[in-house]
C-alpha cells in the first residue's frame, strides 16, 4: 500500500503546487487567461462550483457540501477496493492518482468554495471553453488505468 499512498500523495502535492503557481504566483486570478501554447495550451481561471465541465453547478453550501462528501466517498470506496483486491503495483499507483486527485478538489472547495481551474486546451480549428486542472487529470488517468488494468485477478487471501 506503501505506493498507493505515495502516488496519491505526488498526485495531491503536484496538483495543489500547479495551483499555486498558476492561479497565485503567476497571478492568474487577477490577469484571467494566459496564452502559453496557443491553441494547445492556455491558463484561463475558473472557479468550478460543480462537477466536471461545471455540470451540477450552484453556488449554494449545500451543494458544496455534497461534493466533498461525494469525493471522499468515492476515496474510501477507491481505498477500500484497491487495499482488499488488488496488490499489483499499476494498480496501486493508479488508486493512488484517483483519490489524490479527488483529496486536491476537495481541498479547494474546503479552502476556497469551489475548485481551482487553470489549464484549457484547445486543438484544430475547435476552441474549447471549458477548463480543468491537474488533479482533473489524475482523477481521469487514475479511473482509467483501475478499468484498463483490472485484470480479474484478485489476492489470494480475499474471499
Amino acid at each position: 500500500m506503501m505506493l498507493f499512498f505515495a502516488s496519491g500523495f505526488a498526485a495531491f502535492l503536484i496538483d495543489q503546487l500547479s495551483k499555486w503557481m498558476v492561479v497565485h504566483w503567476m497571478d492568474l486570478a487577477r490577469v484571467r487567461a494566459i496564452d502559453v501554447l496557443p491553441p494547445l495550451l492556455n491558463f484561463r481561471y475558473g472557479e468550478n462550483r460543480g462537477i466536471n465541465f461545471g455540470l451540477l453547478d450552484s453556488d449554494s453550501d449545500l451543494s458544496r457540501w455534497l461534493l466533498i462528501v461525494f469525493s471522499l466517498a468515492i476515496s474510501v470506496a477507491v481505498i477500500w477496493w484497491v487495499r482488499r483486491w488488488h496488490r499489483r503495483p499499476i494498480m496501486l499507483i493508479c488508486g493512488g492518482l484517483l483519490v489524490g486527485g479527488a483529496l486536491g478538489n476537495v481541498l479547494d472547495r474546503l479552502v476556497y468554495g469551489y475548485v481551482l481551474d487553470f489549464l484549457n486546451m484547445s486543438c484544430c480549428g475547435i476552441n474549447n471553453p471549458f477548463v480543468f486542472n491537474l488533479a482533473d487529470v489524475f482523477i481521469f488517468a487514475g479511473a482509467l488505468g483501475l478499468l484498463v488494468f483490472d485484470t480479474g485477478t484478485r489476492r489470494k487471501n480475499a474471499p
